[in-house]
């Protein structure tokens, strides 16, 4: 029986992906790490069979004994966390069999150049790719996000030659999750949200950067896949030095998307224009941690590999449709949701 540890079990990422493993894998013997018996109950209600085990991502010791019983980890909480991918890696080491790690970084990591430069809201012409030109993305320079983790997972063989280990690379990602916790993402959100906050749209810069986008659901198919050719002793996929998978469905210009956000916040009434004010990378930070750069740069990365090895393709459902509730959730976590009747009759 594959036994496979989890943690972010009650995260957005986490918990639509243990949504699909366990429909498409009711035989798996699943442990996901819950930080209290709160978090440890949303999932009980859903998962009656899931194992669960108490501890934060502090938890080496318990990281570390969970790791080293598992087949296969899949690590879906903050994927800046040293300490937890430390102890994974340390526990799948010390088995005598070999023990797969499925790690969950983002492609903030590709924002790096521009970071560096200073530079934001100015599109950039380069796009990194997980297949010809992976060595580009698995030797990022040290100060780019996410990489300090990167490369701990990136050199987790080196550690014991059973150790195969993967790293996945989500961009904005966004559609309803499936979990048992949070169920909803941030960056087109929380920009939603801040435009109901501050009572106007902005950019960040001219918004000429671009990024990538996947359906939340895609992403989960594809940690499915992942698992799945873990489970089969490494399979179809690739480990270790390419074991790089970006996983996207498509461009978007940022300024594109502010519009469509701006005129959907417009028309359900909490702004009075959708035009859009210009502000800088502090300013954006100011609205939302982090959001400046989130929103500010450009992250461009082609999902080769999986498509390649095992056929994944995203088929979910694109964001247009979507806008409207997202711009109904944020308001109703803001408390200022208007009802139908309250936006027809022009209500504040």
């Amino acid at each position: 029986m594959t036994k496979l540890f989890i943690t972010g079990a009650t995260g957005y990422i986490g918990g639509d992906a243990l949504y699909t493993l366990v429909k498409a894998h009711p035989e798996y013997e699943i442990t996901c790490l819950v930080r209290n018996s709160e978090k440890g109950a949303q999932v009980a209600k859903e998962y009656p069979k899931v194992k669960l085990v108490y501890g934060d991502l502090d938890s080496a010791d318990l990281i570390v004994e969970e790791s080293a019983k598992a087949d296969i980890v899949a690590h879906f909480a903050n994927c800046d966390h040293e300490v937890s991918a430390q102890a994974i890696v340390k526990g799948l080491a010390s088995k005598s069999t070999p023990g797969f790690l499925i790690h969950t970084s983002g492609t903030g990591i590709l924002t790096w150049e521009d970071v560096n430069a200073g530079r934001y809201g100015e599109a950039n012409p380069k796009i990194y790719d997980d297949w010809d030109n992976v060595a580009e993305v698995t030797s990022m320079p040290d100060d780019a996000w996410h990489r300090k983790v990167d490369k701990i997972v990136l050199g987790a063989s080196k550690s014991s030659p059973n150790v195969k280990a993967a790293v996945v690379c989500p961009p904005t990602i966004y559609g309803p999750g499936r979990g048992p916790g949070n169920q909803t993402s941030d960056q087109w959100y929380l920009l939603g949200k801040a435009y109901i906050e501050k009572g106007h749209a902005f950019t960040i810069g001219k918004g000429e950067n671009v990024w990538t986008k996947i359906n939340v659901h895609d992403l989960s198919d594809l940690y499915l896949s992942l698992v799945e050719e873990a489970a089969a002793g490494g399979g179809r996929a690739t480990w270790n030095d390419e074991g790089y998978y970006f996983a996207e469905a498509g461009e978007f210009v940022w300024v594109d998307m502010c519009k469509k956000i701006a005129a959907e916040v417009k028309k359900q009434g909490y702004i009075q224009d959708d035009n859009l004010q210009i502000l800088t990378v502090e300013e954006g930070d100011e609205a939302t941690p982090h959001g400046g750069k989130k929103w500010g740069y450009n992250s461009r990365g082609r999902a080769i590999r999986a498509n390649k090895l095992f056929g994944w393709k995203p088929k979910g459902e694109d964001i247009f449709p979507l806008l409207p509730k997202l711009v109904e959730e944020e308001a109703k976590k803001l408390g200022v949701y208007k009802t139908h009747a309250q936006k027809a009759a022009g209500d504040a």
